[in-house]
């Protein structure tokens, strides 16, 4: 409930206060927003237009976001993964990025995700891949591998919903106004709600105006609908996927921010290590939060492009 309070306080005073979400105006290696756009290309869906970045060639490897982040978040991934000789897929799902968002409520299902994400990886010819995810992308992967567990050859676990003994989110709404209103904060008021977002996600890690550019782009041009669905239905109860964990028979591994205070390892560690066979040289727990991009960039790209 005290959680809760503090929310709600902190929505109120988005009315009256305007901040900037970085903390440096410039740092050396920025990534431009207009540039990671240009690279993007575009897959007409059933529900819209799916913009995605596929760079490099050899294994394939998927780098899925979630809410309410795009393909922006693994910028600092993409070359370096490429390097190493990999063909890099990111994706921004439908409502995120610079993918379409249509008016609807069930379009932004998780099995909807997943069923997108099966169709582009058709487009694409790729029959399987190593599926990197995060944050709800864990949702929306469960149920890729409800439908087709084979199309997973590997799997990257980075801070995600997976039980819901390690899920504890910040807020829980009912479909309604209220709900759309928080949901569309996310567009009024997107400094602050940004500010908020890395300073409760990331441990000292200094952002700049580049880097919150392209967090910020989509949400001022209204990507929120996507979001109030996972408000209002996927943070109120998390489907029991223990086996779908079980049947996946593939290679796993976690990289884990032990800091992060919504998306925590240790209360389901013990069922997730076994649901999924995951050795013990397999496991990285970093003392880090919950935007790993950001943060552990080095320790990413290592983890990923060895395993």
């Amino acid at each position: 409930m005290f959680k809760k309070i503090i929310f709600y306080a902190l929505i109120i005073a988005t009315c009256f206060i305007s901040c900037k979400p970085y903390q440096v105006a410039t740092k050396p290696g920025d990534i431009y927003y207009e540039d990671f756009t240009a690279k993007q290309k575009k897959w007409t869906s059933n529900s819209g237009d799916i913009a995605y970045i596929d760079e490099g060639e050899g294994e394939v490897i998927l780098l899925l976001h979630g809410i309410p982040t795009s393909g922006w978040l693994y910028r600092k991934l993409i070359d370096p993964l490429v390097k190493t000789g990999h063909r890099v897929i990111v994706p921004d799902m439908l409502g995120f990025g610079n993918s379409d968002s249509p008016d609807g409520y069930e379009i932004y299902g998780k099995a909807e995700h997943a069923k997108r994400l099966l169709g582009l990886m058709a487009y694409l010819k790729i029959d399987n891949w190593h599926q990197v995810m995060h944050d709800a992308g864990g949702l929306w992967t469960w149920e890729l591998a409800k439908i087709a567990p084979d199309k997973i050859s590997k799997l990257s676990i980075l801070n995600t919903i997976i039980y819901g003994e390690g899920f504890d989110p910040p807020m829980k709404f009912r479909k309604g106004l209220f709900a759309k209103a928080v949901a569309g904060t996310y567009r009024s008021n997107t400094n602050l709600m940004l500010k908020m977002l890395f300073k409760n996600g990331t441990d000292n890690c200094e952002l700049s105006k580049a880097d919150i550019e392209g967090y910020k782009v989509p949400l001022k041009n209204g990507k929120t609908k996507g979001l109030y669905k996972f408000f209002t239905k996927n943070t109120k109860s998390i489907p029991d996927y223990s086996d779908v964990l079980k049947g996946l028979n593939v290679p796993t591994q976690v990289i884990w921010g032990t800091n992060d205070e919504i998306l925590h390892w240790r209360p389901q560690s013990e069922k997730v290590i076994t649901d999924l066979n995951i050795k013990e040289e397999n496991i990285h727990l970093l003392k880090k939060n919950h935007f790993l991009q950001e943060e552990a960039v080095d320790e990413l790209i290592e983890y990923l492009s060895a395993f």
